[in-house]
């Protein structure tokens, strides 16, 4: 296939000039704990390590010093729950441009605060609609009415030339070839701009693009063999849910792609907790993808040199408790039932007694009681100490002829009730 819609490396190069001085150059850091696991050389290029803790300031700083004079005058506007509008905010303040940003209003008070701060007198934060796209939409509005400039967070050639200049420097700091590189994708500017630079001057190196399993944009798209919109995605790894990809990057990646590989989000908040544990990283859910996909590679990769992008570090400490739980979870150590239990004295007694081992432990507990019946539904999330002690459980429940629902089989309820 023909590779004439990739980003010409020469811009790339001309880009990492441009943001010479403007963003650091990240390290990529050789991991010990990973390389050993795997068999191979992991190497982490740290994009969480940028002042602002993404690889958004690259792109969206590589556009908007490109506007014209009148462009500048007028100002810019994006849309954004996050990463690419901190990039836009502290962009803003670096050129003088006047910038206006439309945030969802259930955007997290400490993201807006911390764009606020990036930007300072330069941004004007707008709360609008409950989700990016009804955000997003205002946006365009926006611009198309006071003529202003738009600056996307992915589906631009110039965004994707900024990304790119992630690849530039990974090529200058490695010692040897790149056999394999994983990168996460949302809209898909992050992996169009490091493909067309390493397609170019890495051609053998492998390219595999990591999506969360709740929200398989790409994926579907190169499926399909076009760009198309999901309607119901899992938002969790919300800087890389999008419901519909960039056209620019989508025909770019198409080009430039080895495989695309969906992580759970369980497996990602298991990952997040581990690099904090062994590490001392702390990734936001999009920026684990890359190294979560690698359990699916551990043959392949071994013996390589393996880059992942740890594409962001800009994790509310608020969701911590919410990342474990999909760990636990995930791991098979927490699961929830609703447990009819005899509305008679000593029936939780019992169940204590008959049904948990030493090693259980009881999480949650939530029980009303209702004099007019002869039982009574309580919700237990029950958590163990090791994944397969959970059939010795069921085979006690079923023992005891306990009347159970396993909640976490039944996605529907398990949403409505934790």
């Amino acid at each position: 296939m023909p590779l004439s819609t990739l980003i010409p490396v020469e811009n790339i190069i001309k880009a990492s000039y441009r943001l010479n001085g403007v963003i650091r150059e990240t390290p990529l850091q050789h991991n010990l704990n990973l390389s050993e696991k795997y068999g191979a050389s992991i190497y982490l290029k740290r994009e969480d390590l940028q002042y602002v803790r993404s690889y958004k300031i690259r792109g969206a700083y590589n556009l908007m010093s490109q506007l014209s004079a009148e462009q500048h005058a007028k100002g810019a506007v994006c849309a954004s729950a996050g990463n690419h509008a901190q990039g836009f905010a502290y962009s803003c303040k670096l050129l003088g441009i006047k910038g206006r940003i439309y945030m969802p209003t259930t955007t997290p008070s400490q993201k807006v605060k911390r764009v606020n701060y990036l930007g300072g007198d330069n941004v004007d934060i707008v709360l609008f609609g409950d989700t990016f796209d009804e955000a997003n939409t205002e946006a365009i509005r926006f611009s198309q009415t006071n003529d202003v400039a738009l600056i996307p967070p992915f589906d631009h050639p110039l965004i994707v030339e900024g990304q790119g200049t992630v690849a530039a420097e990974i090529l200058k700091q490695i010692k040897g070839h790149v056999d394999y590189i994983f990168v996460p994708i949302g809209g898909g500017g992050l992996i169009s701009g490091i493909g067309s630079y390493l397609k170019i001057l890495s051609p053998d190196t492998k390219i595999i693009g990591v999506e969360p399993l709740g929200a398989p944009a790409m994926k579907e798209a190169l499926s399909a063999g076009k760009v198309l919109t999901i309607n119901n995605i899992d938002t969790f790894v919300d800087g890389a849910a999008v419901r519909r990809v960039g056209q620019i990057n989508f025909d770019i990646t198409q080009k430039v792609v080895s495989d695309i590989c969906l992580v759970p989000e369980g497996e990602i908040c298991s990952l997040i907790l581990q690099l904090y544990n062994d590490d001392a990283i702390v990734a936001e859910p999009a920026g684990a993808l890359s190294i979560a996909a690698l359990s699916q590679y551990a043959p392949q990769i071994k013996g390589k040199n393996v880059v992942c992008i740890v594409s962001g570090g800009n994790n509310d400490i608020e969701r911590m408790p919410d990342i474990k739980e999909r760990s636990l979870i995930y791991e098979g150590l927490k699961h929830y039932f609703i447990i009819q239990f005899p509305q008679r004295p000593g029936a939780l007694r019992e169940f204590l007694d008959q049904v948990l081992s030493p090693n259980d432990n009881i999480s949650y507990f939530e029980y009303a009681k209702r004099n007019s019946r002869t039982s009574g539904a309580a919700l237990v999330g029950i958590e163990l100490l090791y994944k397969k002690d959970y059939s010795a459980l069921i085979s006690r429940l079923k023992e005891l002829h306990i009347a159970y629902t396993e909640i976490n089989k039944n996605r529907t309820l398990f949403n409505f009730l934790l």
